[in-house]
């Protein structure tokens, strides 16, 4: 008698297949891919599956930053951990540098964040990048959603929703003229809650700061920001110490927390289990200018 197994992968495996697929599938077809590495939750996620798609290889590709000087340094800290311990080259680009050398404008209104997609662009294309990994999912912002794994930048580093290119039966388009590449998200089926099951699956290390924690904090703009020499109090702000955590991390500045109790991976899964707003749109004050605000972002050359 013959017995089969009743073989079937869980909804993580299948979604960790797909990445894995897609990360080969760039490093085989693109002569110099990159991958965006902020050391936040989503794009720790991607170095662990860059890791398992080539062990037990090294990953054959740098990692890049775009540093706004305001990070959180337990991001940073963290970042570094990561790199160090897979050998990976890590290249920063400095929002800083780029506004000293006249890469990028500071006009004194615009937010040190949104001078990260100049930055970026310039990093492409200095260092020729011919496919840059990024970390959108499916349910973190529209304008996410209306683009596909690969999608398509122009000389300018700009993206054109219209110009989207089919993906049928998982078949990815990766012609490029020169001075064009690709952005790639391995992601893009990926929900917050798969991010937070798959990182208390593989035991994977992300900053402290998504845990809860206290933090001395002010309200602004309906968000919880953080207290440091970069944010200056304005009239009437007061701050004060409040047990909260991070949804998502980037420029402190514009970075907002949320009040929470969950200090766990279980806990934190079944708070969001429940959250009525995407992490971006409670917490993420640069995506607030407008409805569109990501999508013209993207459109400029942004992740």
């Amino acid at each position: 008698m013959t017995v089969h197994a009743d073989y079937r992968l869980s909804q993580l495996d299948e979604l960790e297949a797909e990445s894995l697929h897609i990360f080969r599938e760039v490093a085989a077809e693109f002569e110099k891919p990159v991958l965006m590495f902020s050391g936040g939750k989503d794009s720790i996620v991607m170095m662990r599956l860059a890791e398992k798609a080539f062990f037990p290889a090294k990953i054959p590709f740098p990692v890049l930053q775009v540093d706004t000087g305001f990070d959180f340094p337990e991001v940073l800290e963290c970042r570094d951990s990561w790199v160090s311990r897979l050998g990976v080259r890590l290249i920063v680009a400095s929002v800083e540098e780029a506004m000293a050398s006249g890469v990028v404008v500071d006009d004194g209104k615009t937010s040190r964040n949104r001078l990260q997609t100049g930055t970026l662009l310039h990093a492409i294309e200095q260092e020729g990048f011919t496919a840059a990994f990024g970390g959108g999912r499916r349910d973190e912002e529209k304008a996410r959603a209306k683009e596909r794994v690969y999608s398509h930048r122009d000389e300018f580093g700009q993206w054109d929703p219209k110009n989207q290119r089919p993906e049928l039966w998982s078949l990815y388009n990766g012609r490029i003229h020169a001075g064009e590449h690709m952005r790639i998200f391995p992601l893009s089926n990926w929900t917050e809650l798969d991010i937070w099951d798959y990182i208390g699956q593989e035991n994977i290390l992300i900053p402290n700061i998504y845990f809860s924690h206290r933090r001395r904090v002010f309200a602004r703009d309906g968000m919880l920001l953080t207290e440091s020499e970069f944010n200056p109090l304005r009239p009437g702000e007061v701050a004060e110490e409040r047990t909260v955590r991070f949804r998502t991390v980037g420029d402190l500045t514009l970075t907002g927390c949320v009040e929470s109790s969950a200090a766990t991976i279980p806990e934190i899964i079944d708070e969001i289990s429940v959250a009525v707003l995407t992490e971006r749109g409670a917490t993420r004050g640069d995506d607030r200018f407008s409805e569109a605000a990501m999508e013209d972002r993207k459109r400029e050359g942004y992740f």
